[in-house]
Order: C-alpha cells, then structure tokens, then sequence
C-alpha cells in the first residue's frame, strides 16, 4: 500500500516520519523547521555542490558529465557547432546502442555512428563503439558516483541508486551546457519514500517502482520533484 502525505514530513533520528502539521512538530519546532530540514536532504547537497549561482532558490546547474546515444546526438552536436562549439568542456559519452538495437540484420544509420566518431576525435569525450554497450549501463558502470550530476538526452537517464542526480533531458540542454551554459530551474521540493516491512517472495525492485509510479503520476504528486528514498 502506497500513503501519500500532502502536508509534508519531517524524518526524525533516521527513522521517525512525523507529518509537519502534527502536534509533535509543532512542539519541536526548533527541531522541525522546515528551511533548516530540507538542506539536510541529499538532494539539497548534491545541487548546491553544482551551483553557480548565488543563494539556493534560482538554480544555476553545471554538470559532471553527459551523455547521448545515437539517435540524439547527431542533432545537439551540429546545434553546437553552429552556435560555436570548440571544444566538449566536460565529458560527452556518445554510445552506438539505440539505432543498432533496432535494426534487422545489423546496425542501420551508420553514418550517424561515423559522426559521432569523427565529434570525438575533433572535440574530446568518449565514443562507445556499437554493440559493445548500452547507454545507463555504461554510464553506470563508468561515470556515476555518489555527489555527481549526470544530463542525458534520454528520458530514463537516471542513476539514484548510486548516488548520482542524473536527469533525462531534452537536447538544447545539453547543447547548453556544451556551451558553458546553466541548467536553470527553481530549487524543486523534495519529496521522501519511505519504505517499511518486507516484499513478498518474487517481489522485486521493479515492482516496488511500478506501485509508486501508479499511485503518483496521474495525480501528479512528484511532478517537478526530486525523489529522495529514505
């Protein structure tokens, strides 16, 4: 069973969820004040630790690493080279792993896997050759840590469970940040998963997902958030 709390929470000691409008955060103020809370989320850190800007409302996002596969790429690197692109400021992965994935008999549009060749070699970053990988789990297994910020133009980039805020995105944000610009965005609120008991026998993490996604995303409940599983 899903609970959703709309007035928000505070987790007390690690452990303890206590709704912000309950009686015992009211007696705690002090303690659950909801400013001083949410810069102890690893949201919260992970973000400033890549502002440029100041304070901590108008986000200003550099990131660590980015990263397209070939049916993306070809479109932001010539964007980027007409807006005058000299040189990949921070690693660009280009993997060879969606077009090759759908072809019949073998790879198709490999002019697209040339270009992205002949990008690498002119520009710096990393060329994933086809077959060889598929985009996350390269990234994964490569480029995401714990702390780190990771933009790709492919809508499930995301690496939570190893620390990493990656971000899905379309491809003028990274055409952006290829051209020393911002990712700007309001500070979005964070909201908490809390898990508690144990799965059934054949339960699985994908499971668990699918159960959250069900009770959140008709209502819209984590829409512009960040989910923080505590």
């Amino acid at each position: 069973m899903v609970e959703l709390i709309s007035n928000g929470v505070f987790l007390y000691h690690g452990t303890d969820i206590v709704p912000a409008d309950s009686s015992a955060a009211l007696d705690q103020h002090e303690v659950f004040n909801k400013e001083r809370t949410y810069k102890e989320t690893m949201a919260y850190r992970i973000l400033m630790d890549h502002q440029q800007h100041e304070g901590d409302q108008d986000l200003r996002i550099k990131f660590d690493a980015l990263t397209s596969h070939d049916i993306t790429y070809v479109g932001i690197i010539q964007t980027a080279i007409a807006s005058g692109l000299d040189k990949f400021p921070i690693p660009y992965i280009l993997t060879n792993c969606h077009n090759s994935l759908a072809a019949v008999g073998g790879t198709i549009n490999e002019d697209d896997h040339v270009f992205g060749l002949s990008a690498v070699q002119r520009f710096g970053g990393v060329y994933v050759p086809p077959h060889l990988a598929v985009i996350h789990q390269y990234m994964r297994e490569t480029m995401a840590g714990c702390g780190k910020m990771i933009l790709g133009s492919d809508s499930h980039t995301r690496y939570g469970a190893l620390g990493t805020m990656a971000i899905g995105e379309g491809g003028p944000e990274l055409v952006k940040q290829l051209l020393g610009r911002t990712y700007d965005v309001q500070r979005p609120e964070v909201i908490a998963i809390y898990l508690d008991g144990k799965p059934k026998h054949g339960v699985g993490p994908q499971d668990v997902a699918l159960a959250i996604e069900k009770a959140v995303f008709a209502n819209g409940f984590v829409k512009n958030k960040v989910m923080e599983f505590v």
